[in-house]
């Protein structure tokens, strides 16, 4: 039997789940649109085969964006080693917008690999498309931002997200919103400045410059050495293009990359559903809302006419 994850539910349960309800069936290109990015965006390209697992980049991150400090220094490597939900490799969360993992690939001359994990900003957002707040929004320097005060803690953009990035924070109860890497926009990237963890790389594991360049010299690097590199840049064309690229020497798919996605946006299977999104978050919790205060004035009738007959009234 077929192994159902999230992107097949996505693109086979919840467009054809749409596509009933739809009155009309969109086009292929009225799906995915004509937005592809800013031609001008700025973006990160990643060398793996550099990063030696330092987290200097967490450290980085967690001083520009103001973020507690971890359970354990940045300097602590047993953290490769932890088990969170089953699995090894950790995942961004509330307190940790980047994050380093470790991979350790049989065979390789040079040792475990290290991938440093974050929000890859995509060209064409799902997490933007899904929300029906207008919480995101993506930057002309190539960053998908959200506005706080805005999110309401739906959480929609956690399901559509084909990387699953976005993080709950969970710790507030009364503030519920989804957090995330925003490339350091508000205080580096609109200035014309890399992000903290670019600049903070003691290996020179990143270059911060416009999209079309980077990609240009990822490819000028894996033409000089074939041998050094897998002939792909991942997030060229992955989901419709991110602005973090990333170069290997070993496949994407043995440092948790998931290689499957394709090159069309995730919106171009889901916007249909995605579009319903805002009656299913505000028509039905205001119906049964409705039927709530209807029921509870009908036993407070009851309540009251009991009480008068008790007393003889």
């Amino acid at each position: 039997m077929k192994k159902i994850d999230r992107r097949n539910f996505l693109k086979g349960g919840l467009a054809g789940g749409a596509a009933l309800a739809a009155t009309g069936k969109a086009t292929k290109a009225e799906a995915s649109g004509s937005f592809g990015g800013y031609p001008n965006s700025m973006g990160v390209l990643v060398d793996f085969t550099k990063c030696v697992g330092c987290r200097t980049c967490e450290a980085a991150c967690n001083k520009e964006q103001g973020l507690p400090a971890p359970d354990k220094p940045f300097t602590d490597k047993s953290v490769f080693d932890e088990i969170h939900h089953g699995k090894r490799h950790r995942r961004t969360t509330e307190k940790a917008f980047t994050v380093v993992n470790r991979y350790d690939i049989p065979g390789r001359a040079e040792g475990p690999i290290y991938r440093k994990f974050q929000c890859n900003h995509c060209q064409e957002p799902a997490c933007l498309t899904s929300c029906f707040v207008n919480a995101y929004t993506k930057t002309p320097e190539g960053a998908v931002i959200y506005n706080s005060k805005v999110c309401v803690g739906c959480r929609t953009c956690m399901i559509a997200c084909p990387f699953y990035v976005p993080a709950y924070a969970y710790s507030s109860a009364t503030n519920p919103i989804v957090r995330k890497c925003i490339m350091c926009y508000d205080t580096r990237l609109k200035f014309g400045r890399p992000p903290a963890c670019v600049e903070a790389c003691p290996q020179e594991v990143m270059v911060f410059g416009r999209r079309k360049d980077l990609i240009k010299m990822g490819h000028e690097r894996i033409k000089e050495h074939p041998d050094k590199y897998v002939d792909h840049i991942y997030g060229e064309n992955e989901v419709g293009g991110t602005s973090w690229l990333y170069l290997s020497d070993v496949p994407f798919d043995q440092v948790g990359f998931d290689t499957h996605l394709g090159n069309e946006p995730i919106i171009s299977y889901v916007k249909d559903f995605l579009a319903m999104v805002p009656i299913v978050l505000t028509v039905w919790p205001a119906l049964f809302t409705g039927f709530h205060l209807l029921a509870t004035r009908k036993e407070e009738a009851n309540t009251k006419e009991n009480e008068s007959k008790g007393r003889g009234v």
